[in-house]
C-alpha cells in the first residue's frame, strides 16, 4: 500500500508542478526556469518508475495497473528531458506544449486507480485534482521565488499570481476534503476507541498542516512580497511546501481506508 501511495503522490506532484509551470507566463520568466525544473520533473518520474518497477503486484488487475503506471512514468520522464532541450533553445510555444503533455501523462498516471476502485469516482477525481494542484502550486511558487536569486530583475507578477492560485487551490481542497470528512464521520464508525483517537489526531494534523498552515503561510508570503523581499517570501514558501507535503501524505494515508477523501 505504501508503495502505491508514494507513486500516486509523485504523479500528483508532477501533475501539479507541470500545470503550475504551464500557467506561469513565459514572457515574465526566463527560459532557464522551465528548463531546470523540467529536470526536476524528470527526476520525480524516474523515481516513480523505479518504485513501480520494484513493487510486487498482488493480482492480475494490479499487474495491468503497474504496467500502465510504469509506461506513463517513463514517458513523462522522457518528455521532461525533451522539454528541457526545447527550452534550452528558447522555443517557448513548443516548450509549453511539452510541459502540458507532461501534466497530462501524470494525470493519466493517477486516473487508473480512480476507475479501478469501488469508491465514488467524482470524489476521487476531485481529491487527486485538487491535491495535485495544491502540491504543485506551493512547490512551483517556492521554486520561482528561489529563481529570483538568479534573475532579481524579473517582475513579481508571476509569483503573485501563483500565490493567488495557491489560495484558490487550498480553498477548493478544503471544500472537497471537508465534505468528504463530513460524509465519512456521518457514517458508521467501527474503529476501537484507541484507533479512533489516533485517527482524529492524524486528521487534525492533516488539516492544521495541509490546509490552515499552507493558507496562513500563503497570506504571509503575499504580505512579504509587498515590501518586496523575495528571499524572505521564498523562505516562507519552503515552510509551506513542508506543511503541504505533510498534509497531503497524511490525507492519502487516511483516505486509503476511507470511502471519501479526508
Amino acid at each position: 500500500m505504501f508503495g502505491q501511495i508514494l507513486v500516486e503522490f509523485l504523479f500528483r506532484l508532477t501533475f501539479g508542478i507541470a500545470a503550475s509551470m504551464g500557467m506561469t507566463p513565459s514572457r515574465w520568466v526566463t527560459s532557464g526556469f522551465y528548463r531546470v525544473h523540467l529536470w526536476v520533473l524528470l527526476g520525480l518520474q524516474t523515481l516513480a518508475a523505479l518504485v513501480v518497477y520494484s513493487s510486487q503486484p498482488a493480482s492480475e488487475t494490479a499487474v495491468t495497473m503497474h504496467r500502465w503506471q510504469l509506461g506513463l512514468a517513463m514517458a513523462a520522464a522522457a518528455l521532461s528531458y525533451v522539454g528541457a532541450v526545447i527550452w534550452m533553445y528558447e522555443r517557448n510555444l513548443a516548450g509549453k506544449v511539452a510541459i502540458w503533455l507532461v501534466a497530462g501523462l501524470a494525470l493519466a498516471g493517477w486516473a487508473w486507480p480512480v476507475f479501478a476502485a469501488t469508491k465514488p469516482i467524482l470524489f476521487q477525481l476531485a481529491d487527486r485534482f485538487t491535491g495535485g494542484l495544491l502540491l504543485g502550486l506551493v512547490t512551483t511558487a517556492m521554486l520561482l521565488g528561489h529563481w529570483y536569486l538568479n534573475t532579481p530583475t524579473m517582475k513579481l507578477e508571476p509569483l503573485r499570481r501563483l500565490i493567488v492560485y495557491l489560495v484558490a487551490a487550498v480553498v477548493l481542497r478544503a471544500l472537497v476534503c471537508g465534505l468528504g470528512t463530513w460524509l465519512e464521520m456521518a457514517g458508521p464508525l467501527d474503529r476501537p476507541a484507541g484507533a479512533q483517537t489516533t485517527w482524529l489526531l492524524f486528521l487534525s494534523l492533516r488539516w492544521l498542516a495541509g490546509i490552515l498552515g499552507v493558507l496562513g503561510l500563503a497570506g504571509l508570503t503575499w504580505q512579504t512580497l509587498k515590501i518586496p523581499n523575495t528571499q524572505s517570501a521564498t523562505g516562507i514558501l519552503y515552510a509551506a511546501v513542508i506543511l503541504a507535503f505533510i498534509g497531503e501524505l497524511t490525507s492519502q494515508l487516511l483516505s486509503a481506508e476511507a470511502r471519501f477523501p479526508l
